[in-house]
């Protein structure tokens, strides 16, 4: 017997799933992925670029909204409160502030120096208060080791930080490594070991020399007729996950890889995945390698080392 979603994903129309830089572009964003676009229920992503004093004003509908510093800071006016993200110089420099910006509301994104900013957000049912999420408290693991070594900023993991449906976290990547590895899925509700999630990957590749680099990601159908992406992705891509195993992302050597993912599901909001079986015995061989001692890539406060499959 199969399920509302597992329909959904059989009857959805083949578009494509990878949208390179420019391509979703509307309005003041750069990228505006919403569920009308996505072709699914409740996970969005924005990026909105902002000059020397500019502002923006976001009206956050049925969903909830972490405003997230990629380049530069910014204040948050919203719901009666003021909120000054200090941000950073890039995504490879360190772990940035955040604002979490409820349902029902209007907020304002103002930067004096300028900057580009993500909008990760899910429709949800509760209305929670407007908060400051400082960058000294977000959590930061190293996943893996070896050539699989990767380094996850957890700013809005389900365990981290409070919302109704969103989940968000960062996953940085030395170049020549692979994450997202093992593949894995999160398209069935089984409880206690995996959960309905759709997914957003946005990536940015660092620069060397002048020279922008590049990427590749995979997703494999779990179903027949499922989700296929191979794609060669560079900064400003996004790629839609509906279902399907993903992974690997692949940094190429000399370029660090950063991916933004933004998820959001109808059940539980907590991240249960499920292994692909031929890939999953890789798990086994990392207790034996040490973690790539290029990471972190910054130095942030409260590093821990977790082995785990993004």
């Amino acid at each position: 017997m199969t399920t509302d979603h597992e329909e959904r994903v059989r009857e959805r129309p083949r578009h494509r799933w990878h949208l390179p830089a420019g391509s979703a572009a509307e309005g003041p964003y750069a990228l505006d992925i919403d569920p009308k676009r996505a072709d699914w229920d409740r996970s969005s992503l924005r990026v909105v670029e902002l000059r020397p004093g500019g502002v923006h004003t976001l009206v956050t509908g049925e969903s909830e909204w972490i405003v997230l510093p990629l380049t530069g800071g910014c204040t948050v006016h919203t719901s009666g409160e003021i909120f000054e993200l200090l941000g950073r110089e890039s995504v490879f420099s360190g772990v940035s502030d955040f604002a979490y910006v409820p349902r029902d509301a209007h907020a304002q994104i103002a930067s004096g120096a300028g900057g580009r900013f993500a909008l990760a957000g899910a429709k949800c049912e509760r209305r929670l208060p407007a908060r400051y999420g400082p960058a000294p408290e977000v959590p930061v693991e190293l996943r893996g080791s070896g050539t699989c070594s990767r380094q996850v900023n957890n700013f809005a993991a389900a365990d981290t930080f409070e919302c109704d449906r969103l989940i968000a976290v960062e996953v940085l990547t030395p170049g020549g490594n692979w994450s997202s590895y093992p593949p894995h899925k999160h398209d069935e509700h089984r409880p206690g070991a995996e959960s309905v999630l759709e997914e957003i990957y946005y990536f940015e590749i660092e620069e060397r020399g002048g020279t922008a680099g590049f990427g590749y990601h995979r997703v494999s159908p779990s179903r027949p007729g499922g989700t296929d992406v191979l794609a060669e992705v560079r900064s400003g891509d996004a790629v839609l996950i509906p279902d399907g195993w993903h992974g690997p992302s692949i940094a190429a050597p000399g370029h660090s890889m950063y991916y933004l993912n933004v998820m959001a599901g109808p059940g539980q909001r907590e991240w249960l995945i499920s292994d692909h079986p031929d890939h999953g015995w890789i798990r086994d061989t990392w207790p034996a390698q040490l973690v790539d001692p290029r990471l972190p890539l910054h130095g942030p406060s409260g590093i821990s080392g977790q082995e785990a499959s993004r």
